[in-house]
Order: C-alpha cells, then sequence, then structure tokens
C-alpha cells in the first residue's frame, strides 16, 4: 500500500476543491491538476522557494511516479 500525500509531505494541505489549471511559466504549456496534485505541486515549488531540494526531489518523484505527463509538463 503506497503512503498518502499527508504521510510523504509534512505540512500539506489540499486548499481547492476542483480540478486546476497550472501553466509552465516556461513553456505556457499548461495541465489540469486534480487538488491532490495541485498540493504537491504547490508544496514542490514552496520548497524551491525555500531551497529544501530534499522535499523539491522527493515530489519530483511522486509527480514522475503518479502523474508523468504532468511532470513533463509542468517539472521537466
Amino acid at each position: 500500500m503506497s503512503k498518502s500525500i499527508f504521510q510523504l509531505f509534512p505540512g500539506i494541505k489540499i486548499m481547492d476543491s476542483q480540478p486546476t489549471e497550472v501553466r509552465n511559466p516556461f513553456s505556457g504549456e499548461t495541465c489540469v491538476l486534480t487538488p491532490e496534485e495541485l498540493a504537491v505541486y504547490d508544496y514542490l515549488k514552496g520548497s524551491e522557494m525555500l531551497g529544501d531540494y530534499n522535499s523539491v526531489r522527493k515530489g519530483l518523484a511522486w509527480f514522475a511516479s503518479n502523474n508523468p505527463e504532468a511532470y513533463m509538463t509542468l517539472l521537466d
């Protein structure tokens, strides 16, 4: 059984209740993320801004495993 995002990412919160379109700031490509995926994306980007690269790598690995298309569109 895989761990939930709450176990993997301490302090993560799901703030949205509907899928949300996210745009890659570099390529302009978009991807629709579920509320759970958006929470991980926000956690990852916040960790990046704070220089917490262990959390960034964990978030990237989660996306590569759980939504490879979003990973390639938004994070690769």
